[in-house]
């Protein structure tokens, strides 16, 4: 313990020899040059080095310094230009969205004036049960809009499905895809009549089928449109269902039955438009 106080106390002396020493050099420096003889040679060699390293270390801390500030500034600029960028990103997704909102309200629109005899209610899509398909869905509009039961609704090019339950602001829709679906229709070009099964199965495919068409001489090409028939108790006729794909002749040989591209990109409804006349009103009116 004694020798590590006395090594301390020698620790200070010299530390104090130096700090005089310095004072010393610092005045002598002063008067560099004023004198002349040995304390000017002293100056020189000792007190003039040693205020360039000093200045030196001097310029060195003050770039650092510079350095600092400048990196100060460059990173906010960098976190400026960053939220900028997002904000741009955030924009430019809100005009893409807008964009494609747009595109889907001109084709519903045009899909308004291709059966512009019937009035309608638009509607928006809330929800819709799992799966990836809207095989039943629910939409944002019910009695109090008019919307009733056994209305049919459409999107896209052509016949989405049917009203099957409504509440006062909200109704409930079962697409033509779903496998309890079942819709009377007939070729376009033939009238010739068949019935069209959902069948969620064959969606993957992007496919839904045809049956029970009568086997005679009408050639039935790939392409024709499949419309609803004048026949059915539900559903109006005319409105598209979709395009043949694919026809055969049943081992009956009686019939034929195939494949139909649907007229709805059943994988994406997010709008749709309600008819209010219903086929039973039509009937009645008869």
């Amino acid at each position: 313990m004694k020798k590590t106080k006395k090594n301390s106390h020698k620790n200070r002396y010299w530390l104090f020899g130096l700090a005089l020493v310095c004072i010393l050099l610092m005045v002598l420096s002063t008067f560099a040059d004023k004198v002349r003889g040995p304390f000017k040679v002293m100056a020189n060699v000792t007190v003039i080095p040693m205020q360039q390293g000093i200045n030196h270390i001097g310029g060195w801390l003050g770039d650092m310094n510079d350095n600092f500030k400048t990196l100060k500034e460059v990173q906010a600029e960098n976190k400026k230009l960053k939220e900028q960028v997002n904000d741009l990103i955030t924009e430019n997704n809100n005009l893409q969205e807008d964009k494609y909102e747009l595109e889907r309200l001109q084709a519903l629109y045009k899909l308004d004036q291709n059966y512009a005899e019937y009035e309608k209610v638009g509607a928006h899509v809330i929800g819709k049960d799992s799966g990836n398909w809207f095989s039943t869905f629910t939409i944002d509009k019910g009695s109090k809009d008019g919307v009733e039961k056994n209305m049919n609704v459409i999107a896209g090019t052509g016949l989405v499905g049917i009203v099957t339950e409504t509440g006062p602001t909200w109704s409930k829709v079962r697409a033509i895809i779903d496998d309890s679906s079942n819709v009377s229709a007939m070729v376009l070009s033939t009238s010739d009549r068949c019935i069209v099964e959902g069948d969620l199965s064959l969606m993957s495919d992007g496919k839904i089928r045809f049956e029970q068409m009568e086997n005679n001489d009408n050639t039935i090409n790939v392409g024709e449109q499949i419309v609803t028939s004048y026949i059915s108790d539900k559903y109006l006729q005319g409105i598209l269902i979709g395009y043949v794909s694919e026809v055969n002749v049943d081992s009956n040989n009686l019939t034929r039955s195939g494949y139909i591209t649907p007229a709805v990109d059943f994988k994406n409804l997010q709008e749709v438009l309600v008819i209010t006349t219903k086929k039973s009103s039509i009937t009645e009116n008869k």
